[in-house]
């Protein structure tokens, strides 16, 4: 059901792991619906752009809430575990995620990739009507199956966020801009785009720095070292991070038991894959499989 073309009799709610969003981490992928509220956070190896065309939402972030209102949009790394605990009726929202192959090769303020890495927040409410009808064509081009207008969708979407830059905007929380992210990363972008094009094709196999370093022609050391000012991760912290996207998605096949997920997802042995994912939700993959279920 399209919750922005019928009205709502029940408010919706979201599981984790119930969209292709986890599941496949190197997509980008454009939505445009009522925001379901979701039963506990979730987390996918994405930047998120949200729009909000119509009503209030509400967000409860790693370290901080924000409430958004109609003509509000905001850019976060998916990566820090998030929640949607609220929205109103009549919210509609729009909006992309973005792989960081993508993201990285955008043009943005030098400080803001860091910032976003390190758990904030953009927020601008400068937006106009132009916005509400483009984020609807391009979800509407994204599903159109005609591979140039996907493209097409795409590029103005990566145009349209650029262009934040050009208005006012505010990171939230707001903190003082530190040496490490006053770094500029537009020197970088290229590298760290060529590393994550090798990560999204091999995450699930046996990769670690020094194949992803050769796949740029980088040396290991200039490799990790790039990558991690320009991101806030390491290397293998970050594909780590794509394979806990998608087997948190497996999590919720019941017929794929947890061993099967650790070794289909990237992991190569099962204690491996319940500290990592232990790291990032705070519960073993059992345990998360099941809280998923109680609130089901």
């Amino acid at each position: 059901m399209n919750w922005a073309e019928s009205k709502m009799r029940e408010r919706p709610v979201y599981h984790p792991g119930a969209s292709s969003v986890e599941g496949m981490p190197t997509s980008l992928q454009m939505f445009y619906n009522h925001p379901a509220t979701m039963t506990m956070p979730h987390w996918h190896a994405q930047v998120e752009v949200n729009y909000i065309i119509s009503g209030t939402v509400h967000y409860r972030m790693n370290d901080h809430a924000i409430r958004l209102n109609a003509g509000d949009m905001c850019l976060f790394w998916g990566g820090q575990p998030h929640q949607m605990d609220d929205s109103s009726d009549d919210a509609i929202y729009a909006g992309a995620h973005l792989p960081l192959v993508h993201f990285f090769r955008m043009h943005l303020p030098e400080t803001v990739p860091s910032q976003l890495m390190q758990g904030r927040t953009l927020v601008t409410s400068a937006t106009d009507a132009a916005d509400k009808e483009n984020f609807v064509r391009w979800f509407r081009y994204a599903r159109s199956g005609n591979p140039s207008k996907e493209a097409h969708a795409v590029s103005e979407l990566l145009l349209r966020i650029e262009r934040i830059c050009f208005d006012p905007y505010r990171m939230v929380p707001e903190k003082p801009v530190g040496a490490f992210e006053a770094s500029s990363i537009q020197q970088s972008a290229r590298a760290v785009s060529r590393m994550c094009d090798f990560i999204s094709a091999n995450f699930l196999e046996d990769i670690d720095s020094v194949d992803i370093a050769v796949s740029a022609n980088l040396h290991p050391k200039y490799a990790m070292s790039v990558f991690k000012k320009s991101t806030g991760m390491t290397l293998n912290n970050y594909v780590t991070l794509l394979r806990l996207s998608y087997a948190q998605a497996m999590l919720l096949r019941q017929e794929v038991n947890v061993l099967q997920v650790a070794m289909e997802s990237g992991f190569g042995s099962l204690s491996a894959f319940n500290k990592s994912f232990r790291n990032i939700a705070g519960m073993s993959p059992s345990d998360f499989r099941r809280d998923v279920k109680c609130r089901t």
